[in-house]
């Protein structure tokens, strides 16, 4: 029986009051786990869960510095708090690091260890030691902190729509609107003001490119993209299975991608789709309003979390009680949505911008199955258990989007707008995969070719976007806009080939609804037990224990796309 009523992690290593100040303070803890003799194989439990303790106390305070200074990017005292950690104590934190994974791997207990138990996290502590490299501790402090001036970046954008100023994420919703004019309007000025900020945005990233290349290099690797499929622990697949994946979505989802769009097209009965046209109302029809504010979502998704199964619902409870929730949109705040793992109390944290969409919707949904995810693996013996791959960890959160559709009409009280909602939904389940394999793909080139000019990067993502394109959209007269779309994708500033995993997870999300909708109690519980085991098996036996095949074929896409394109034309 799982509980949403957490515990911190009991700490015995150290103290109940110690927190995280300086290096000095935290340094006698690994010189304490360094010279602690290990002379039987409980002395090495005992180490591995005072370390884990360590590492959990470590994880939490440096997740809480990047959620502060998320929630107010123009905060100079929170902006000097994380780069401090970054900066003074992760650099001298990781020799420690690597010296106490080799005593773990160097003591002759660790074969006496249960192998089914600890098999993938000595794996992830062998791949630690391949890759770790001294000449790469300045420069991933260096990259902590510069990843984040995206959302310093980002975060300052704003425009202004009839007389008031809205963030970006604010003004999108004017694009649902059924007012064409005022479509082109908001859609033109989102556009030039991303715009206004290219150059910098590109001297960023080239700054980047440079520094995680020469990363690779440090460490022998041909490019970013080898050391980065190692880092990541990409056991399973290859760089080829990606390229698979990418050809597949051009054959099976671009051509049902094309289908909506001529739908789409149709139904707001214009002669031509322009890029404002794409989340449009037709004439007459209201755009969807499923709240008004960030705490009307959050009680209406626990409201229809408790229908699927009141477990989920108490997780939202619990993580409310705790001040774990950022939700509405506001100048000055980070873009995007996460959900922050907290390893030490282990009631997650998400973050998003709310502006009273259907992709807040979404988005809520979406961060509380990894919500789910954290509490079902808080109670996992070792910190590192808790470690699992994306892979696995978006299908939680996406098969949480298609379950949660059960219940939509606690946001859609409307029958006509609760079929609305469930067909965008499930349009969008579809229509994102091209992006998320173009973005992929960009990421492969980018890393693949380290050295290449701002003008070569813009017209490789102009000719995937050629290449992945249903030829619907007329984009005449913006073509300056298109060899920088790129740029709104914080990923691939701040967490670099972090994005196949949604097309992956996607498939392994639409393999458990598939299973929902034939029995709905046995794919929660082939849900639950398969995130419950956090990343203590191989992400083939995770998808095993959700009762999924690791599958992303062409054959297994196109007969997952059938079944979407199926569950659609119910609900036309």
């Amino acid at each position: 029986m799982y509980t949403a009523d957490i515990k911190p992690v009991e700490r015995s290593f150290l103290p109940k009051d110690f927190t995280i100040t300086t290096w000095d303070a935290l340094e006698p803890y690994f010189t304490s786990l360094l010279i602690k003799a290990i002379n039987s194989k409980a002395d090495l439990e005992q180490w591995l869960k005072d370390s884990s303790e360590l590492e959990a106390v470590i994880s939490e305070d440096a997740c809480w510095r990047q959620v502060r200074m998320t929630c107010d990017t123009e905060n100079k005292e929170l902006e000097e708090a994380f780069n401090y950690f970054y900066m003074e104590i992760a650099p001298k934190m990781q020799p420690y690091a690597d010296k106490l994974n080799r005593k773990l791997m160097d003591s002759p207990f660790t074969n006496q260890l249960d192998h089914d138990k600890y098999f993938t996290y000595l794996r992830s502590i062998k791949k630690s030691i391949e890759l770790f490299r001294e000449e790469n501790i300045p420069i991933n402090a260096e990259l902590s902190v510069m990843q984040q001036q995206f959302g310093q970046i980002a975060g300052k954008m704003t425009v202004e729509v009839e007389g008031k100023e809205y963030t970006l994420q604010q003004a999108a919703k004017f694009l649902e609107n059924p007012n064409r004019a005022l479509r082109e309007e908001v859609y033109l000025k989102i556009q030039n003001r991303r715009y206004a900020d290219r150059d910098v945005l590109n001297e960023l990233f080239n700054k980047l490119v440079e520094r995680r290349h020469q990363i690779a290099m440090n460490a022998g690797f041909a490019n970013y993209r080898d050391y980065k499929f190692k880092e990541l622990g990409r056991f399973d697949y290859t760089p080829q299975d990606c390229f698979n994946f990418h050809e597949a979505v051009k054959q099976h989802v671009v051509p049902l991608v094309k289908i909506i769009y001529e739908e789409q097209k149709k139904s707001i009965g214009v002669d031509v789709l322009r890029p404002w046209d794409m989340e449009a109302e037709p004439e007459g029809i209201q755009p969807l309003q499923p709240f008004i504010n960030g705490k009307e979502l959050l009680d209406k998704s626990i409201t229809c979390f408790a229908q699927l199964n009141p477990f989920f619902a108490d997780c939202l409870k619990k993580m409310d009680e705790m001040k774990r929730f950022d939700l509405d949109s506001r100048k000055g705040k980070a873009p995007g949505g996460y959900n922050m793992p907290l390893a030490e109390t282990g009631a997650p944290f998400i973050f998003m911008n709310a502006a009273g969409t259907l992709d807040d919707v979404t988005t809520m949904v979406h961060e509380g199955g990894h919500a789910v995810h954290s509490f079902l693996t808080h109670n996992l013996e070792l910190t590192g258990f808790k470690e699992y791959g994306a892979e696995i960890a978006e299908v939680a959160s996406m098969a949480m989007e298609l379950f949660s559709m059960e219940h939509w009409h606690i946001f859609f009280a409307d029958a006509e707008e609760l079929r609305r909602a469930k067909f965008k939904q499930l349009e969008r389940v579809l229509t994102i995969l091209p992006w998320i394999a173009r973005i992929d793909a960009f990421q492969h080139w980018i890393y693949e070719n380290p050295k290449h000019t701002i003008e070569e990067r813009a017209a490789y993502w102009v000719k995937l976007a050629d290449e992945f394109s249903t030829g619907m959209i007329d984009t005449t007269g913006l073509e300056h806009f298109r060899p920088n779309e790129w740029q709104r994708q914080l990923h691939l500033f701040e967490v670099p080939f972090y994005y196949i995993e949604y097309g992956i997870a996607q498939l392994g999300a639409i393999g458990l609804w598939m299973q929902f909708k034939q029995n709905q109690q046995q794919a929660l519980n082939n849900y639950i037990n398969a995130l419950s085991l956090g990343g203590t098996k191989t992400l083939p036996e995770l998808y095993a224990a959700a009762g999924l095949k690791f599958d992303f074929s062409p054959e297994h896409i196109k007969t997952l796309m059938e079944f979407v394109r199926t569950e659609m034309d119910k609900l036309s």
